[in-house]
């Protein structure tokens, strides 16, 4: 992805869009729900999960609603901020590029079905952590990303020079 280009970035958001979709409907056709797929041992299954909250299953009365309001203004507001600053540094385009993605994965699930489908189980022990999806990696790579350019300031590049 070249520096400032929306053209990268929307390959970016639409590949991590379209890995999200087809993950998820391979896991809503092939496991019930509840159900879990051993990968690697206890470590690693797939398990089959309908989240109507947040991340990690956190949720309250009328959340649902409110979850998808913020998820549109998110991703409207991301997309804005991709726009303004598509000029500046390729790692700052890409970790908004896959927030991006990620959140338009998880808003399309709350549209079309009311919650969102986890499926990716890590476990050591007793210890699990919350089930997830694609999209949720992509946010939190994302975010990762954009924490690091934003506090060590990655050297600006710009098309120009």
């Amino acid at each position: 992805m070249t520096t400032g280009s929306i053209g990268g970035v929307l390959i970016c958001t639409s590949t991590v869009v379209i890995i999200d979709r087809i993950s998820k409907i391979i896991t809503r056709t092939y496991l019930e729900v509840g159900e879990s797929i051993s990968v690697i041992g206890n470590f690693f299954c797939l398990t089959h999960v309908q989240n109507s909250g947040i991340a990690f299953g956190i949720n309250f009365k009328g959340g649902p609603v409110l979850f998808t309001i913020f998820a549109i203004i998110a991703v409207i507001g991301i997309a804005i901020y991709i726009w303004k600053v598509r000029g500046e540094h390729m790692l700052k385009n890409i970790s908004l590029a896959l927030i991006l993605g990620g959140a338009i994965g998880n808003l399309l699930d709350r549209f079309l079905f009311g919650k969102v489908t986890d499926f990716l189980h890590f476990s050591i022990g007793r210890y699990q952590w919350p089930v997830f999806n694609v999209a949720d990696s992509a946010v939190t790579v994302g975010m990762i990303l954009f924490l690091y350019y934003s506090f060590f300031k990655v050297e600006h590049i710009n098309s120009d020079t």
